[in-house]
């Protein structure tokens, strides 16, 4: 899976692998109000080499356009900017997880709200 800067959504496939029961994401995103996605912040390969879930622009085929309105991951709570930024605001970081972090997780860039809050 994976979100880009401008909302869109990649969920509907692996290229070259073969998952059983994929299917029916896109009728979720068509046609309503806010799409909330909620996921690992990363996602690991064969190597176990980290790859951003996070990205400025998404390289799996797409699930929906711009449809993504928040973004909820292990690490806080994101928002699409849209536009040309190609960068996500940061809500909210989770317990113990600095912005550090979330700057060496994310494929793209961030920016920090002026209303960030940190859970407990």
């Amino acid at each position: 899976m994976e979100v880009a800067a401008n909302g869109d959504l990649a969920n509907w496939m692996i290229p070259g692998k073969m998952v059983k029961g994929m299917g029916g994401a896109m009728d979720l995103v068509a046609g309503v109000k806010r799409v909330v996605v909620v996921m690992e912040h990363v996602a690991k390969d064969k190597t176990g080499s980290i790859q951003p879930k996070l990205v400025p622009h998404c390289s799996l085929p797409l699930t929906g356009k711009g449809v993504v309105g928040l973004i909820i991951t292990d690490l806080g709570v994101f928002k699409p900017l849209r536009g040309d930024a190609a960068a996500f605001e940061v809500l909210e970081l989770a317990d113990a997880v600095m912005i550090e972090d979330v700057r060496a997780t994310t494929g793209t860039e961030i920016v920090v709200s002026s209303r960030l809050a940190v859970s407990a």
